[in-house]
C-alpha cells in the first residue's frame, strides 16, 4: 500500500491536478481499496472539524499581512535601504536580495511571497548594473524560503497544528536556524565573489549620512517583527491575536507612508483569499488523506518496514533526512508536510527526538524542495520575475544555497540546541 499510494501521489501531480484535489483522491481510493469501513461517511465532520479550528484563523491573517506589505510599496523602501548597508561586501548588491528576504520573511509567513515581492524589486537592478544573472536570481530564491523558517510562518503553524506542538515555541526555535541560513548564504555570496569578482558586479559605498537615513525605512519593519513575536514570546496574545495586530500595523504603516488606498486594499484581501482558498484546500485534502491512511494502518505498516531495517535513532533520521530531499524534488512542499507528518513524525518522537527540533530539521529540507527542480516553486517564481533568459540559470544558481542548507540540516542534527535554546527559555 505504501508503494501504491506514492506511485498515485505522483502520477496524480504530473497529471498536474491540483495538489489538495489529488489528496482528497488518494484518500477516496485508499478509502475505497484498503478500508474495511466506508471512512467517506465521515468525510463532512472531518472537513468541519479541520477548517473550524482557531489555530489556523492565523493563516489568513499573516498571508494578508505579507499582502499588504508588498502592495503598499514596504518591501521596495527596505531594499533600497539594505541596499546602503550591505552593497560594499563582495557580491554588492547579492547581498541585498539576501537581506530584504530575510526582513520581509520576518513578517510574510510566505516564502512564494517573499521570493515574488524581491525578485520584482531586485530584478531591474541585476540587469542595469550587470550582475551574473545565475548568482544574483538564484539568491532571491534560495532567500525566499527563509519566508517559512523565520517567523511568523505559515508552515509552522500547519506544523504545530498537525502534530499539537507549540506554537509559540516553534516560532522561538526557527528564529536561530533563519538566521544563520541567511548568515550561511550571505557568507558562500562573499566567498564566490571573492574568488570570481565578475560575478558579484560593483561593489558601491554610500556616504554615512544616507546609510543613517536609510535606517528610517527599516524601522517599520523591525517594530512590526517585534510587536508580532514579542507579543507571543511575552503570552500577550496568541499567534491567532499576534497576526490581526500585524495586520492593523501594515496597515497603519501603508497609511503613514501614502501609500495605502481602497485599491491596494482590495487587492491585498483578493490575493489572500486566493492564497489562503489554495492552502486550507490542501490542509482539509491532507486532514481526510491521513484519516484514511491511519485507518488502513499505513503508519503501522511503514513503522514495520523501518524496524525491520534495525535502524538506531541516527540511522533513522538519515533515511528520514533522505526520504524528505528526495520526495522534495516531486511533491509541493506544503503538501509534502501534511502527507508525512503524521506518519513520519510518530516514528521520530518515539526514537526520543524531540519534535520541535524535528519541526525545524523538516522545514530546512523542506526549503531545499523549494529551490531544487523539478517542482521547486520558489525557481519559477524568480524566472517569472525575470521574464528573459533560460530556467537553467535560475537552477544553477541556487546550487551553492542548497549545499548551505545541507549543512544547517548537519548542525541541526549534530547540535539540536541551534533550534531548542530559545525555546527552553520560556519553559
Amino acid at each position: 500500500m505504501i508503494s501504491s499510494t506514492t506511485m498515485g501521489l505522483l502520477v496524480l501531480l504530473a497529471l498536474s491536478i491540483p495538489v489538495g484535489i489529488v489528496l482528497f483522491l488518494l484518500g477516496f481510493g485508499i478509502d475505497a481499496f484498503f478500508s474495511p469501513f466506508p471512512l467517506i461517511r465521515g468525510l463532512g465532520n472531518l472537513v468541519w472539524s479541520t477548517s473550524n479550528n482557531a489555530t489556523l484563523i492565523a493563516i489568513p491573517f499573516f498571508v494578508l499581512l505579507g499582502e499588504v506589505l508588498v502592495r503598499s510599496g514596504v518591501a521596495a523602501r527596505t531594499y533600497a535601504a539594505l541596499d546602503r548597508w550591505v552593497s560594499w561586501l563582495p557580491g554588492g548588491l547579492v547581498h541585498a536580495n539576501v537581506a530584504t528576504a530575510t526582513m520581509f520573511s520576518a513578517t510574510s509567513g510566505s516564502s512564494v511571497a517573499t521570493a515574488a515581492t524581491v525578485a520584482t524589486v531586485a530584478m531591474p537592478q541585476a540587469e542595469r548594473l550587470g550582475y551574473d544573472p545565475k548568482l544574483f536570481s538564484g539568491a532571491i530564491a534560495a532567500g525566499g524560503t527563509l519566508g517559512i523558517m523565520i517567523p511568523p510562518s505559515i508552515n509552522l503553524i500547519v506544523y504545530g497544528f498537525l502534530t499539537q506542538s507549540s506554537i509559540p515555541k516553534l516560532f522561538l526555535a526557527g528564529l536561530l536556524p533563519g538566521l544563520g541560513l541567511a548568515l550561511g548564504f550571505m557568507v558562500i555570496v562573499a566567498i564566490i565573489c571573492l574568488l570570481r569578482p565578475d560575478l558579484g558586479g560593483e561593489r558601491r559605498m554610500f556616504p554615512f549620512v544616507q546609510m543613517m537615513r536609510a535606517l528610517l525605512a527599516l524601522v517599520p519593519i523591525i517594530l512590526l517583527f517585534t510587536v508580532i513575536i514579542g507579543s507571543i514570546y511575552k503570552g500577550w496574545a496568541t499567534p491567532t491575536e499576534a497576526a490581526s495586530v500585524g495586520v492593523f500595523g501594515a496597515l497603519l504603516i501603508g497609511a503613514v507612508f501614502g501609500t495605502m488606498n481602497l485599491s491596494v486594499l482590495h487587492e491585498s484581501l483578493l490575493g489572500t483569499i486566493k492564497i489562503t482558498s489554495m492552502i486550507m484546500l490542501v490542509v482539509i485534502g491532507a486532514s481526510f488523506l491521513n484519516f484514511t491512511l491511519a485507518s488502513a494502518n499505513l503508519g503501522g505498516a511503514l513503522e514495520g518496514l523501518l524496524d525491520s531495517m534495525n535502524l538506531t535513532p541516527f540511522g533513522l533520521i538519515l533515511v528520514v533526512v533522505g526520504i524528505y530531499i528526495v520526495l522534495g524534488f516531486f511533491i509541493e512542499t506544503l503538501s509534502l508536510m501534511v502527507v508525512t507528518i503524521p506518519i513520519i513524525v510518530p516514528l521520530v518522537v518515539a526514537q526520543g527526538y524531540d519534535p520541535i527540533w524535528f519541526g525545524i530539521l523538516m522545514i530546512v529540507l523542506i526549503e531545499m524542495a523549494l529551490i531544487t527542480p523539478p517542482v521547486g516553486l520558489n525557481l519559477y517564481v524568480v524566472q517569472g520575475a525575470r521574464k528573459t533568459g533560460r530556467m537553467g540559470d535560475v537552477m544553477l544558481g541556487v546550487i551553492p544555497f542548497v549545499l548551505v542548507m545541507l549543512g544547517m540540516v548537519a548542525l541541526l542534527i549534530a547540535f539540536p540546541q541551534i533550534a531548542l535554546y530559545l525555546p527552553e527559555t520560556i519553559d
